[in-house]
């Protein structure tokens, strides 16, 4: 798996410091086309989703601030 590219800006871009300034929430592209997304795992939690969305057993959910997504809005692409 290679992480091809960063999705949004850095989240520590000019001194910025993040969530009790250890680690960082990101989102990156790979180089199939998916996305990865570095955040708070939240996985306890499956078991609040609605019943049309499910987390498997291999999967995780994480949660990341909403100014990460909506500024990483200009490199996502509107069609695929």
């Amino acid at each position: 798996m290679t992480f091809v590219k960063r999705i949004g800006p850095d989240p520590h871009a000019n001194g910025a410091k993040t969530y009790a300034c250890n680690g960082c929430p990101d989102i990156w592209e790979l180089e199939n086309g998916d996305v990865a997304v570095i955040g708070i795992d939240i996985t306890e939690f499956a078991d609040k989703l609605p019943p049309s969305a499910g987390c498997g057993p291999d999967e995780r959910m994480v949660r990341i601030p909403r100014k990460t997504l909506v500024l990483a809005k200009t490199d996502i692409p509107d069609k695929l």
